[in-house]
């Protein structure tokens, strides 16, 4: 009794652009907007198959995270608040 890619109880490496969008909780067309911006990895090339690491999304999303978190708001640049 064989077992099919999918029926594996553990999160795949490599991700398609619709599988990594979700991963990311986006959409595709976002996801490849980030990623042609050079905020996300780009794909890596399998006999032709665009797919996208997921230890690479993880380790984007934690940058994406930090930037995010240093850059001051439009409440902070208002009442003068300092980081």
């Amino acid at each position: 009794m064989g077992h099919s890619p999918r029926s594996y109880n553990y999160a795949p490496r490599a991700l398609r652009a619709d599988a990594a969008a979700a991963y990311l909780g986006m959409g595709k067309t976002k996801f490849l907007e980030l990623v042609d911006g050079g905020r996300l990895p780009s794909a890596v090339a399998i006999d032709g198959i665009r797919v996208w690491d997921r230890l690479d999304l993880d380790e984007a999303f934690e940058e994406l995270k930090s930037s995010m978190s240093e850059r001051r708001n439009s409440f902070d640049v208002i009442f003068g608040e300092k980081r």
